[in-house]
C-alpha cells in the first residue's frame, strides 16, 4: 500500500477509520467489528475503508503497530535520558510503559488485552519493530550486569518477567480491580521497586 501524504484528504480519513475502529474494538469487540460498522460510524461508504485496508486484520495490525510505535518512542527517549545509571534507567523505563498503559487505554488494550480466536498472523516485520520495546529492558539489565549492579541469566527472559509485573499493575488499575485503601502510586511504586529488587546483586559475604 503506498504512503499517503501527512495532511491529505485520504491521511485524514486513515485517521479516522483508525480511530473510529480502536473505540470500536474496544467497546465490541474483535468479533463484532466490521468494514461495514466502521464505514457507518464514519459516513463513508465500506468500499472507500478497504481502499485503505484490506482487512479488518490488517487495521488491527495497523492499530498495534501505531500504539507499538508510540511506546517504542517514549521508551526510546527515557533511555537516552537515563543512559548512565542502570538502576535509574530500568525504573525510568518502568515508570513510562505503566504511564503509557494508563494515558492510552485503549491502545493497550488492543496492543497486550485484546485476544481474537481468528486473527490474521501479526506481519513479520511489524513483530520485529515491536520486539525492539523490549530490548531497551533488556539492555538496561545488561549494563547494569556489566557494572556488577544487576545479576541475571538471560536478560531478554529477565526484561520479560519485568514487563509481566508491569502488565499485572496497568491491568488492574486500568480494570478497577486495585483495592480501594490503597493509593495507586503507592501501588505503582511498589510494583517498580519489587520488581528491580529481584535483579539486584547479592553483596558479596563477609569472611
Amino acid at each position: 500500500m503506498t504512503s499517503i501524504p501527512e495532511g491529505s484528504e485520504d491521511a485524514g480519513l486513515r485517521r479516522r477509520i483508525l480511530d473510529t475502529a480502536r473505540h470500536l474494538l474496544v467497546q465490541d469487540g474483535y468479533q463484532a467489528l466490521s468494514m461495514r460498522r466502521i464505514a457507518d460510524a464514519i459516513g463513508y461508504s465500506a468500499t472507500s475503508i478497504y481502499l485503505h485496508f484490506d482487512s479488518k486484520d490488517a487495521l488491527l495490525h495497523a492499530l498495534i503497530h501505531e500504539g507499538m510505535m508510540e511506546l517504542r518512542d517514549r521508551l526510546r527517549d527515557t533511555a537516552v535520558e537515563h543512559s548512565e545509571a542502570p538502576v535509574e534507567r530500568l525504573r525510568a523505563l518502568c515508570e513510562c510503559f505503566v504511564e503509557f498503559g494508563l494515558e492510552n487505554p485503549e491502545y493497550y488494550e488492543i496492543m497486550f488485552q485484546l485476544r481474537p480466536e481468528r486473527m490474521e498472523r501479526y506481519p513479520a516485520e511489524k513483530y520485529r519493530a515491536a520486539r525492539k520495546n523490549l530490548d531497551f529492558f533488556a539492555q538496561a539489565l545488561e549494563r547494569g550486569v556489566e557494572r556488577g549492579i544487576f545479576e541475571v541469566d538471560d536478560s531478554r527472559v529477565s526484561a520479560s518477567t519485568v514487563w509481566a509485573s508491569l502488565h499485572g499493575t496497568v491491568s488492574l488499575l486500568l480494570a478497577d480491580r486495585v483495592d480501594v485503601r490503597i493509593d495507586p502510586e503507592t501501588f505503582i511504586d511498589t510494583a517498580i521497586r519489587q520488581a528491580l529488587r529481584g535483579f539486584r546483586a547479592s553483596a558479596p559475604s563477609v569472611p
